[in-house]
């Protein structure tokens, strides 16, 4: 399985990746196929359609309100995309189909929609293959069915339809329970997994950033590479911007309070950093919470390589910049080294396990957004390859087990300041394997194998369902929150 890095790293809107802009992504995806699929009549298209009916399954039917589905199904059948939606424009949008009843499908038919009745959240069902599934059916005015199709959303933003599982499920059953969509691409440098990573690295005499450039050159120039990086890192720096300077209380009925602008304003103060004295860890931190806060707010931020793990990558990225003489040497040159290291992380994590909270729980998220972290920053400090290796091997491993369990479905609670623990969690990690010789007893590939299988054995509870951990010990009543 071959996959860009751009597609690890896309942007996006809050507050998750794979409730969000999934499901939009989704939705967008059938109302233009809606002339270019198969129909079931042969005279459907779009002019025929007078009702579409979306129904939610398994973690998108549980905590979906809670994640923003509803109203991104909405968009995406609007035709609107996830990286250029005017995120300001939203809420009015939201309320005009709601007053109106109305919705233009694709921005071309204006038909009638009916929230309550066309949009349903199954919380107890789910169906085959992963657990965020969606099914979505067009009718014409006699109520006759023209099309229908099913998708999965299975994490970062990845969207994949029921005929593509079905091809999965028979070329490899084993594949069944993490089915991603296969890619015959041929790259200069093909490897599936860390061992084969390195192994290139050595026959090669190139560092993981220069091997996965070359791969990236099968798709892009190098000049188009370069500043596609640069393109995303503004995003991100935009994303911390924002969340520095926006406060108040992030929607969604928990009244939770932003804190990364109070934080900013703190840490400005020169008698406050006397009192504290924490340093770069405390401005580590307020990346990190800026940018969830953001992705909380249902604003615009980088699935890096989730919505949910959004802050790690771009709160490591602000510490080398900022307290690294790394960056005085490297400049920009050291931000594609970064995103290409940890773009190779994740490529092997996506491949052998899970970035799904809701099928590994937040150890595919935090955990995997914080080993890629800890080997982007380990690359641009002067790294080996093992010792790159060994700090994603590091990142992960400490962050083994850890559920998914948002209070009331919403990307809040503990989602934020996790992320501020996984950044520091991946400046730790990249910080012990650099001093050591990239030599240690468990490697990365065999901690994703067991991140992959602690997924398979973790309780459906702990998995963004809010049924279990803190969505119920703290609320009580699970996913009671009308949605944002």
């Amino acid at each position: 399985m071959i996959i860009s890095i751009f597609d690890l790293f896309k942007v996006g809107i809050g507050p998750s990746s794979s409730h969000t802009v999934g499901p939009m992504v989704a939705a967008r995806l059938f109302v233009r196929g809606l002339t270019e699929a198969k129909p079931i009549d042969e005279s459907t298209s779009i002019d025929n359609v007078a009702r579409v009916k979306v129904a939610l399954y398994g973690s998108l039917g549980a905590t979906g309100k809670g994640h923003g589905s509803g109203k991104a199904v909405l968009l995406g059948l609007m035709g609107m995309k996830p990286e250029t939606v005017d995120v300001d424009a939203i809420p009015d949008l939201m309320q005009s189909i709601r007053d109106t009843q109305k919705l233009s499908l694709n921005e071309e038919k204006v038909i009638a929609f009916n929230e309550e009745s066309d949009l349903i959240f199954h919380r107890k069902e789910t169906l085959p293959f992963h657990s965020n599934g969606m099914k979505i059916q067009a009718f014409d005015n006699d109520d006759n069915l023209q099309m229908e199709k099913i998708y999965y959303s299975v994490g970062g933003g990845f969207v994949i339809d029921d005929e593509q599982c079905n091809t999965l499920a028979n070329d490899d059953l084993s594949r069944r329970d993490s089915p991603i969509k296969q890619d015959v691409t041929v790259v200069p440098h093909h490897f599936s997994n860390a061992h084969e990573l390195l192994n290139l690295c050595k026959s090669t005499g190139l560092s993981i950033s220069q091997l996965m450039f070359e791969n990236e050159q099968t798709w892009r120039t190098p000049d188009e590479i370069e500043s596609g990086i640069l393109s995303i890192w503004q995003e991100m720096q935009e994303c911390v911007k924002k969340g520095c300077h926006n406060s108040g209380i992030l929607p969604g009925g928990l009244k939770v309070k932003r804190r990364a602008a109070e934080m900013y304003q703190s840490l400005k103060d020169e008698k406050t950093h006397e009192l504290f004295n924490q340093g770069s860890m405390d401005w580590v931190n307020l990346y990190a919470l800026a940018v969830n806060e953001e992705n909380a707010a249902g604003g615009r931020v980088v699935t890096a390589p989730t919505n949910g793990a959004a802050g790690i990558i771009p709160a490591v990225m602000h510490y080398f910049k900022n307290f690294c003489s790394g960056y005085e040497q490297l400049g920009n040159e050291g931000i594609v080294k970064f995103m290409l290291t940890a773009g190779a992380i994740g490529l092997i994590i996506k491949e052998n396990a899970s970035i799904s909270g809701a099928e590994v729980g937040c150890q595919g998220e935090v955990g995997s957004a914080s080993a890629m972290a800890a080997a982007g920053l380990t690359e641009v400090l002067g790294g080996s390859p093992e010792q790159v290796e060994n700090a994603a091997e590091i990142g992960i491993e400490h962050n083994l087990g850890l559920t998914c369990d948002p209070i009331g479905g919403l990307v809040q609670i503990p989602c934020i300041e996790r992320n501020a623990m996984g950044a520091v969690k991946a400046i730790n990690a990249s910080r012990m394997a650099l001093r050591g010789d990239g030599t240690h007893y468990v490697s990365l590939d065999k901690v994703i194998h067991t991140m992959r299988e602690t997924g398979k054995d973790m309780s459906l509870k702990y998995k963004e369902t809010a049924r279990g951990g803190l969505a119920i010990h703290v609320l009580e009543v699970p996913v009671n929150i009308v949605e944002c």
